[in-house]
């Protein structure tokens, strides 16, 4: 292996969630022979996202790093994030590469995260390789797709260069890819010309081997043996293990020494003496490195342009847990072991923003799946806490406050066509265009406040019989308009504390919808139900049955519930309105009133 800045190639994998980006980079590990044949990573799949809620979920949350070594060159490859919810991931780590591989599906095409993803790496001058992916569908549709994104590529291109693109055709499950479309997809194939093509296609790193060291830190990692190591580029000089730097933090310059560096191979960190400009290095030793720093030369401190990202558009209230069950499901409650946890995240979450609300937080981010992977990941870790209803976050400009703008995109079957325009039509959604396909979809692309979308997919998903497919993405901003009248139904209200019997809820059922079954613990001012009325409604879901030495034949029968509904986290979070709260625990996600006491909740409905 060539020691030099000319041999390495730093390339990022692109794409719409689930368009076979980790998939891709499997086979690209598994035919680089960086596993011996018996090792258990060649008969692994989505080898590259390590995370559970990344198992669980089926997506890539935080980006990755790995490297392959081919026919004499280096290939570092950054494996994304799809969801613009974690688009503070990727654009920092884009900054790290010098091509991109667009992976898009040969039946769906762009989609708006293709949209958004492509604009970065385009933006930031990155040379384009395109691979679509999934040739062997059925229904795939190759001609439109290369149509459509000739029209993205001119619409996003920044300068005529972006528009000459190689475009390869693949079976990323299967390791495959072709320079044309292949008459018989089952014929012998391997991935042989994507190496090529990013040795070829893709320059080396413009960096100065000669000068003094930079490096821009652009990811942090953790582990118990070795504490914190900063990720980055060298983008000039070289870095040696144990060497005197000096750390470019936003508040001035601190002294540091390297204690090693790792370079990555498959999934192993390999440890190497001295790196070259344009490799890819973890290194440890640097405790007080954040994301955006500059680890430079200690005696010619030069820092580089920090990474800025695109601001939050939503905001959520996270606090110690007020509810009678506090400290009876976890380990940590307390608002300081809360803090102290945020604050940690924020060290590797740039999307992310946080400040004090009373005894809880504001936390800002990029969207409901970005707030409610943070979420699980608290309650993972045995945190108990309460959450409101997320809000959008606006701004000033001009004098004016304005809202975000999403564009959303739609595709659902003709015949749900209706029941999606009513909804949206209460969100105050505009249609900018419709579009039929022949395998009768029907796509809808609209724009609608950031806030009018709260709470929309669970509804959609429920009137489409859950075959709607949506995405959206951030458009503009625009002045705030009026605000939206609830479109949920009132809730189901405990009256007291006590364990739910099957004789009150098969009273309770007759008023709605039941989120708790018989021998659950609830209090009051718990949500148990969804009404089937505009208004709250307090029902006792405690209430025995009384004895008498009378028999009935219809009373003695077995009571029959229909099984309670149970939300998911996502779906709790689009449920919640803003009187009401999420009790999040290890165990259970508890929905309840804001204000627990009734008399208070009366009274302060009068007064609103």
């Amino acid at each position: 292996m060539s020691n030099s800045s000319d041999k390495i190639r730093n390339i990022a994998i692109i794409a719409h969630v689930d368009h076979g980006k980790t998939t891709l980079v499997d086979g690209l590990l598994k035919q680089s022979n960086t596993f011996r044949e018996n090792q258990a990573e060649m008969a692994q799949e989505l080898i590259m996202d390590s995370g559970d809620q990344e198992k669980e979920r089926g997506i890539t949350i935080t980006a990755k790093i790995t490297a392959v070594d081919h026919d004499g060159y280096r290939i570092n490859i950054i494996d994304t994030p799809g969801h613009a919810d974690f688009s503070g991931e990727v654009e920092r780590t884009l900054r790290m590469a010098d091509g991109c591989i667009l992976v898009v599906d040969a039946q769906e095409g762009p989609m708006p995260q293709t949209k958004f993803v492509l604009k970065k790496a385009l933006e930031l001058g990155l040379k384009p390789i395109v691979v679509i992916n999934k040739i062997d569908k059925p229904a795939r549709r190759i001609a439109e797709v290369e149509d459509e994104l000739s029209d993205l590529f001119l619409e996003l291109a920044v300068n005529e260069d972006q528009l000459h693109y190689p475009v390869y055709y693949a079976i990323g499950r299967e390791g495959k890819a072709w320079t044309e479309v292949p008459s018989d997809p089952s014929s012998k194939a391997d991935l042989n010309l994507i190496f090529t093509a990013i040795t070829d296609e893709v320059s080396a790193p413009l960096v100065d081997d000669s000068g003094s060291l930079q490096l821009l830190v652009s990811s942090l990692r953790y582990d118990s043996f070795q504490g914190k190591y900063a990720v980055g580029r060298i983008e000039r000089g070289a870095l040696k293990k144990k060497d005197a730097v000096t750390l470019c933090h936003e508040n001035g310059e601190q002294k540091a020494k390297v204690d090693r560096v790792y370079r990555t191979v498959g999934l192993a960190f390999i440890e190497i003496d001295e790196a070259v400009a344009g490799d890819i290095v973890s290194v440890t030793g640097i405790a007080d490195a954040k994301i955006g720093d500059t680890i430079a030369d200690a005696d010619n401190p030069e820092a580089l342009p920090r990474i800025e990202v695109e601001p939050p558009t939503l905001k959520i209230y996270l606090g110690p847990n007020t509810s009678p069950m506090k400290g009876k499901e976890a380990e940590f409650n307390t608002s300081r072991q809360i803090g102290d946890r945020l604050r940690q995240e924020l060290e590797t979450n740039v999307g992310l923003q946080i400040e004090e609300e009373g005894i809880g937080f504001l936390v800002s981010g990029r969207g409901e799946l970005h707030l409610s992977v943070l979420i699980e990941t608290m309650r993972r870790e045995r945190f108990e806490f309460e959450v409101g209803r997320p809000q959008v976050v606006t701004r000033v400009e001009d004098g004016i406050e304005v809202e975000p703008i999403e564009e959303l995109t739609v595709e659902v079957p003709a015949e749900h066509v209706g029941a999606v325009q009513m909804e949206l039509g209460k969100r105050k959604a505009q249609l900018q265009s419709q579009h039929s396909s022949n395998k009768g979809v029907t796509e809808l692309v609209y724009k609608i406040p950031t806030r009018a979308l709260l709470g929309a997919r669970n509804t959609l998903l429920t009137a489409t019989k859950g075959t709607i497919i949506m995405n959206s993405l951030l458009d503009s901003y625009a002045p705030l308009g009026a605000p939206l009248n609830q479109i949920r139904n009132g809730v189901l209200v405990a009256w007291e504390n006590g364990v739910a019997t099957p004789y009150a809820l098969q009273n309770a059922e007759g008023r709605g919808e039941l989120f708790v079954g018989p021998t659950e613990t609830v209090y009051a001012g718990q949500i148990v139900g969804l009404n089937q009325r505009q208004d709250d409604l307090e029902v006792n879901v405690c209430k025995e049955k009384h004895l008498t030495n009378m028999r009935s034949s219809s009373s003695d029968g077995v009571v029959q519930l229909t099984p309670a509904t149970k939300f998911s986290l996502e779906q709790c979070l689009d449920f919640i309105e803003n009187d009401e709260l999420l009790e999040v625990t290890p165990k259970n996600l508890r929905l309840r009133k804001r204000e627990l006491d009734h008399n208070k909740r009366k009274r302060a409905a009068k007064n609103s």
